[in-house]
Formats: structure tokens, sequence, C-alpha cells
């Protein structure tokens, strides 16, 4: 599958956004576990043809962002337009940060509006257990999951490709300071998700492990899973991810304001 491989963010400071839930959002979530798991193969990868920032290096709307990624995810993809993103998040006031929870929440209620139809979140929205390996790829299974994470060791990883698909994510300590939001759209060992994203398993490292294909800043990279598991400090997924309306042309809004 060809894919559009990014790198528009060459050289540039990478923007972030997320804020932490508070904890009572993070208690009162239902668990992806509680409603039965699907059952997943044992690798998988949803890799969207085009890809952009959707804001990112210009704003700190990275929780938009994903929701945008996340669309695109769809069969058949949808490309929501930068300009659309950056335009929900103003008028949501989250284009410079904000939490994973209410911008799902926001998208539920009504989600980007494009060539006549509305691109929604599905109405629940389930916590999911990251450190647990089948739970997470069950999730990953039903549509991407979004994630909130530490940035600073990801950044770096990013910049080794330049800022193109096919970076990897290897060997992370752990890093509590969440401050951006990712999005998590396979698994399956790093052998073959280099395969898929037409890159190559760095030297010494053992394929064989599990990892996971990350969205974020425009490209697709590889994290290994104990990485993934160190940065991380909450994971959601959407049932459905995507959730299309008909939408009102700007003349019915007016006519019924």
């Amino acid at each position: 599958m060809a894919i559009e491989l990014g790198g528009s963010g060459q050289g540039r400071t990478l923007k972030r956004g997320a804020m932490p839930s508070p904890r009572s959002v993070l208690a009162a979530a239902i668990p992806h576990s509680e409603i039965g798991l699907a059952a997943a193969p044992p690798n998988f990868i949803t890799m969207p043809k085009k890809l952009s920032s959707w804001g990112n290096f210009d704003h700190g709307d990275c929780v938009t962002a994903e929701e945008a990624f996340a669309k695109a995810c769809h069969h058949p993809e949808i490309f929501v337009s930068d300009n659309e993103v950056i335009r929900w998040a103003k008028s949501h006031n989250v284009l410079e940060g904000a939490y994973l929870h209410e911008v799902m929440q926001g998208m539920q209620k009504s989600g980007f509006h494009q060539s006549e139809h509305l691109y929604d979140d599905g109405p629940r929205i389930l916590s999911v257990d990251w450190t647990n390996l089948s739970t997470l790829n069950s999730a990953i299974y039903q549509g991407p999951v979004k994630i909130g994470v530490a940035a600073g060791q990801l950044e770096t990883a990013w910049h080794s490709t330049n800022g193109k698909t096919g970076w990897f994510a290897l060997g992370f300590n752990k890093d509590t300071n969440e401050d951006h939001c990712v999005s998590l759209c396979g698994y399956g060992s790093l052998s073959w998700l280099a395969k898929q994203l037409q890159t190559a398993v760095p030297a010494g490292v053992d394929g064989t492990k599990p990892g996971y294909a990350l969205f974020t800043w425009d490209t697709i990279g590889i994290i290994d899973q104990p990485s993934m598991v160190a940065i991380t400090q909450e994971a959601w997924l959407r049932v459905p991810t995507t959730v299309i309306k008909p939408a009102k042309t700007r003349e019915q809004e007016k006519a019924t304001a």
C-alpha cells in the first residue's frame, strides 16, 4: 500500500497540547474489558494512504489532530482538511491544549463538518488497559486507540528519520509527564510492522518482540511494547470510531438559528 510519508515537519519544533485527564474522569470510565473483547488476529494495522499533521506543527491541537487521523482510518478513508480540524479545535477552545476525554465528548455532539457530512465519534467511550497486551490488541482491532503520552523521548524518535514514516521508538525510560496525544493503529511483531511500513528493524533489535504502529505529527512509526507502556498515562477506545451523519448546510444553519 502506498502512503504519503509525511516529512512536512522537518526541522520544525513539534507542538504538543494534551493535558492529563482528571482522576474523576478516569475513575468513572467504563473499561473496554467489561464489554467483551473482540477476537484479534496476531498482527493487524490500519494505515491511511494520506496523512497530515492536522495543525499540530503550528498549534497545540494534538488531541483534535488524533481525531482526524482516527477518521482517516475509516473504510473507506475519510480525509478531513487541516482547516476544518483547526476550525473545530478553535470553536471548542481546544486549539492550544485539551483533555482527551473532553475532545471525544465534543466530537460525539458535533464532529468535523465536511462535504455535507458530520463525522462524529461513537456513543461509547471506553478506557483501555494499555499494559495488558491482549486487551490493547483487541481494542486496536476495533479502532484506533487514543492515548495520552509523555512526548520527550517520542520526539527524538520522530526526528531520527527527519520526520518520515518508519521511525522506531525503542528502549524508552519511564516518563509520566503526559503532554501529548497520539494514536495506536496497529500491533504485531516489530518485524511484521516494519514490513508494513516499508522500513527495517534496527540492527541488534529482536524483531520477534511485540510492538505498535503509532501515529503522531503526520507520520506513523513503530514503538516497542515496553516503551509504549513507559510513556503512556491513559488510553481510550471510541465505539464506533466514526459515525457519519448528514450535515446541515451553512444556509440551513442560518435559517434555523
